[in-house]
């Protein structure tokens, strides 16, 4: 199984000269998931060569077993060194894409035309595509074949507003990723703050936050070897 991952480029926490870019976990958990799996796994940004890691995910109390795994880990770190630029990968070479979230992927992948494009190919090939935590913000241009937000009338959940706020960033964000997912139409819903929530809604899987990583991770899997009856 082939599966792209797709992390942000952008480093900039708005205009508060603080640095962000892709959470940790949100990579090194499902990372893990699809490796030991068996599974081939290529990762991608907007820019190519190493994403912006927000440093705060790389602080001892949002470490797991998972990241410190790919701290130690000289070929995925070296994978995460060389991403391919976005504008040139292709669905078709693929079974499925996640997107990692962290704050950046708000600035960049959410207003990104390759971003959508790819999201909106690997649906019409009847591929499944999961994000997770801020990430699914990615979706708000993102159309179905009908011109139609991809996410109206699915069942979706993201970093949630009250989420947002506890980090102190609800001002800062371009936008709140649960008010723009219920904006475009999502049917959205939410566990307690900080505990893992997947939504699975056809092809498309949406993780809240850090601790549903490998959840969604697992639960794509799932999707991509039992294709569901559709």
């Amino acid at each position: 199984m082939k599966i792209l991952m797709v992390l942000t480029s952008h480093d900039q926490l708005g205009d508060t000269g603080r640095k962000t870019g892709f959470w940790l976990e949100e990579l090194a958990a499902p990372y893990y998931v699809f490796k030991d799996a068996g599974c081939e796994i290529t990762l991608a940004s907007p820019k190519g060569g190493r994403p912006p890691l927000d440093p705060k995910s790389a602080e001892a109390d949002f470490q797991i077993d998972a990241t410190r795994r790919f701290e130690a880990d000289n070929e995925a770190n070296a994978a995460l060194a060389n991403t391919v630029r976005l504008a040139d990968v292709t669905s078709r070479d693929f079974d499925t894409v996640f997107y990692p979230g962290g704050h950046g992927p708000m600035w960049d992948l959410a207003e990104s035309r390759d971003s959508a494009d790819l999201i909106e190919a690997f649906v019409a090939a009847d591929k499944p595509v999961a994000l997770v935590c801020h990430a699914p913000g990615v979706l708000r241009h993102v159309k179905t074949a009908e011109g139609r937000p991809l996410v109206e009338g699915r069942k979706v959940t993201g970093f949630t507003n009250t989420e947002e706020a506890g980090v102190g960033l609800a001002k800062v964000v371009p936008f709140l990723v649960e008010d723009e997912l219920k904006a475009k139409g999502g049917i959205y819903s939410s566990g307690p703050d900080w505990g893992p929530h997947v939504v699975q809604d056809g092809l498309l899987i949406t993780g809240q936050n850090p601790a549903s990583s490998a959840s969604a991770a697992q639960r794509l899997l799932e999707a991509v070897r039992r294709p569901l009856a559709r």
